[in-house]
């Protein structure tokens, strides 16, 4: 017998055990029969392949896009037609389930098929397919969009890919989606928003060498200052991972006994982010990370030129979990620049405008920024004068001279764009700084090894750089080297350096954005602040020279946002960037970069 509770074995007869095989043999066909049913279904509905699956955050609520689950798309529409979130919202995640669901556009309705995939024609390098993506990126999604617009290699001038053109109607599903993330992002806790830009840095660093090659296809700069950037643009995100969790407010004790004073540092909202192509990754990664830290969120639209970098971008905080919604990625090409970018400012669920290109560009910008009062940062054009004094170590200016002028092919808003060079040394520092150039700038692609100088990013620039040496020349100026287009082809240009320049010329008065060296020479210091200063823009300026007293008067009498002193590479991710005068608004990198996404808020608490 067996003990009182234990459990009994039952005894299986052969009719028992018979029966038993039948019902196992009737369940595995039954499977059998379902698995072949589904495969039928399937290969019937050909579904579009779907990205990878990422990480899912529990920090945002699923959006109401459930209801696409339930309905068919007509019959949502045509019950959610009087309702103000169908008209601003409702249609971005009914679309977003569709495409969930593998269905796609077609003669106006939504039907089964396999959505047309765009194509990339891999160039030099071997360009990764991993992080090359095409669609638009909102909401967590990648979106195709209707009609797509040529990315080109500015090297060789072929097509590196077609990418989504979005328009005005994108631009404000983009916003939307932004603005039902923040809603819930704002109330993350500052850890876990440094958490996860923690996460989407250290993406960065494993796939730094994919990112570098992505910059050099679509941007031309040689391939180690694309490996440059890449790192750079990491430190950004890894920055503001800590400064998230540095975002103090402030008590204050009134003259009340029964009164205390709060003030509390509050993320402004939806942040509009406006990049341009001289670096497509760093100069997302140094607005977003702040607004991201600050607890906004973001819609960036890319330079037209260079889209593929922050889509890679996108794809990464796809994979470090950044929620849906929190970081939304519109390219599209110059002719509906216009339109997206009057959207992004004046739409009213948009705070924040944050832009870096050309003063004419942003001024249109801030018109369009007046109507609804939106806070704005920007960082223009600049001139930036590079002063050697007779008391300068003359090896010491060449050197920052070449890093300062020809870094990306004198393509950056800090290039020293006017060398003014006291007579005392200007002969010595003019024969040095031709040396130098003739010796270690290489022009070619950026992806072989010896280049130092890629192309321009399309003849338009190159056009300028031949406007401004002609017209120098025809005002007296001499060409010490080069001065022409490069036999490589039609976007590269002889790095080139004038000597005999006036204030007159163009290349004095106007950004070249090009390898142009036009070198002014003076007799005074109070001539050359008065030189460097007589200008409407102030990004950056340098001077070389060993005289203390007079490095601290030029530094505080240069009209400029930042100086450098014996020094050309300025840039850090600890630092504040920005200009003054005409070269824009606030300050981004440092510190006092994630102020530009915050707000305060003053609480009095009395009746204590």
């Amino acid at each position: 017998m067996t003990a009182a509770g234990a459990f009994r074995t039952p005894v299986l007869t052969p009719r028992t055990r018979a029966a038993r095989r039948s019902d196992r043999v009737g369940r595995g066909r039954a499977a059998q029969l379902a698995g072949e049913g589904a495969a039928r279904r399937l290969r019937h509905l050909q579904p579009r392949p779907r990205a990878p699956a990422r990480p899912r955050s529990s920090l945002l609520p699923p959006p109401r896009r459930a209801l696409a689950c339930l309905l068919p798309a007509a019959a949502i529409a045509g019950a959610m037609a009087p309702c103000s979130w169908w008209r601003s919202c409702g249609a971005l995640h009914v679309r977003l389930a569709l495409h969930d669901r593998g269905l796609r556009r077609v003669a106006g309705s939504w039907a089964p098929g396999r959505a047309p995939l765009r194509t990339y024609v891999p160039g030099r390098g071997g360009l990764p397919t991993t992080l090359l993506r095409t669609s638009s990126f909102v909401g967590g999604r990648w979106i195709p969009a209707a009609a797509a617009f040529p990315v080109l290699d500015p090297a060789s001038g072929a097509e590196l890919g077609r990418v989504a053109e979005c328009g005005a109607p994108e631009a404000r599903a983009a916003v939307c989606a932004a603005h039902e993330a923040f809603c819930s992002w704002r109330g993350v806790s500052a850890k876990e928003r440094s958490s996860l830009l923690r996460k989407w840095y250290d993406l960065m660093i494993q796939n730094k060498d994919d990112l570098a090659k992505i910059i050099t296809a679509e941007s031309g700069k040689p391939l180690k200052e694309a490996q440059g950037e890449v790192l750079y643009s990491a430190l950004f995100l890894e920055w503001f991972s800590e400064e998230a969790r540095r975002i103090y407010g402030d008590i204050i004790y009134t003259p009340a006994k029964e009164k205390r004073a709060l003030v509390l540092k509050q993320p402004l909202g939806v942040a509009a982010v406006i990049t341009p192509w001289n670096f497509p990754s760093a100069m997302i990664t140094r607005k977003v990370g702040a607004a991201l830290a600050a607890g906004c969120t973001v819609v960036v639209k890319p330079a037209e030129d260079t889209p593929f970098s922050a889509l890679a971008l996108a794809e990464l905080a796809n994979q470090a979990g950044i929620p849906p919604g929190v970081y939304n990625v519109i390219p599209c090409s110059r002719k509906k620049a216009q339109d997206v970018g009057e959207v992004l400012c004046t739409d009213p669920l948009v705070s924040k405008i944050s832009f870096t290109g050309s003063t004419a560009t942003g001024k249109i910008l801030l018109r369009h920024a007046a109507n609804s009062v939106k806070r704005v940062s920007m960082e223009l054009g600049g001139l930036a004068p590079f002063i050697v004094f007779d008391s300068a170590n003359v090896d010491q200016a060449v050197a920052g001279a070449m890093a300062s002028k020809f870094r990306n092919s004198g393509q950056t808003c800090v290039c020293s764009n006017r060398f003014l060079v006291q007579k005392g040394i200007h002969d010595s520092f003019v024969k040095k700084f031709a040396e130098a150039i003739k010796t270690n700038l290489h022009v070619g692609n950026g992806f072989e090894e010896r280049t130092t100088q890629g192309p321009l990013i399309n003849e338009k620039a190159v056009e300028k750089v031949e406007k401004h040496v002609s017209d120098a020349l025809s005002k007296g100026a001499t060409v010490v080297t080069g001065g022409k287009r490069h036999q490589l082809g039609k976007n590269f240009f002889e790095p080139t350096l004038l000597s005999n320049v006036t204030q007159d010329m163009l290349c004095s008065h106007e950004e070249t954005f090009g390898p142009l060296a036009p070198v002014i020479k003076f007799d005074t210091e109070e001539e050359a602040v008065a030189i460097a200063n007589a200008t409407d823009v102030g990004l950056a300026g340098y001077f070389y020279s060993q005289d203390p007293a007079q490095i601290w008067r030029v530094a505080e009498q240069l009209e400029v946002g930042m100086v450098g002193v014996n020094e050309g590479l300025i840039s850090s991710v600890e630092c504040p960037f920005g200009g003054v005068k005409q070269s824009g608004l606030g300050r981004e990198g440092s510190k006092y970069g994630i102020d530009e996404y915050l707000e305060l808020k003053y609480v009095c608490f009395g009746g204590l």
